[in-house]
């Protein structure tokens, strides 16, 4: 097995909106748009080629055409602290101990197409990460519920109270 950073004629062959949008002037490298304020360098994605488990006719005891995308998350110099944290929590056992996100893609039969889907759920896994949630707002009972409620308990009480067997000498 070997590892490979991917090489930027293949990260320019991306369609959609993966593909990059700029070059980092001071070391001439490939950045990849995943939202508005958050790009991922190419250096940052290490790629592993594997062989694909399942039909593929000839090949598939032959040509290494699913593919590993590991990519550490954990020291990450693109991610802003609360994305990272939330793309760790949402990534859950496919991030390692010390926190590396591995995906794995073999949809396809090549290399390039395998390459182009791990990418892409890379970039939706981290687009969903950035999202902020919403904080939710504790509510508060209104005064209608709270007095429906205890009618409704007191009405329950009188019922179960009219099922005693009448004490002796009440009568």
């Amino acid at each position: 097995m070997s590892v490979h950073s991917v090489s930027a004629a293949i990260v320019l062959s991306l369609p959609g909106p993966i593909t990059p949008t700029s070059f980092d002037a001071n070391s001439r490298k490939v950045m990849i748009e995943v939202t508005d304020r958050i790009q991922i360098s190419e250096d940052e994605l290490a790629f592993e080629f594997v062989r694909a488990s399942g039909p593929g006719g000839q090949n598939v005891n032959k040509v290494s055409s699913a593919v590993r995308l590991r990519f550490d998350a954990q020291n990450s110099p693109s991610l802003p602290f609360d994305v990272r944290q939330r793309l760790i929590r949402l990534a859950g056992k496919r991030i390692s101990t010390e926190g590396i996100l591995m995906i794995h893609a073999q949809k396809f039969r090549t290399q390039e197409a395998n390459r182009r889907e791990a990418v892409e759920r890379l970039v939706e896994m981290i687009q969903k990460a950035s999202e902020r949630p919403e904080i939710r707002r504790p509510t508060r009972p209104t005064a209608g519920s709270k007095l429906r409620r205890l009618d409704a308990k007191r009405r329950r009480g009188q019922t179960k109270a009219g099922r005693k067997a009448p004490e002796p000498g009440m009568e």
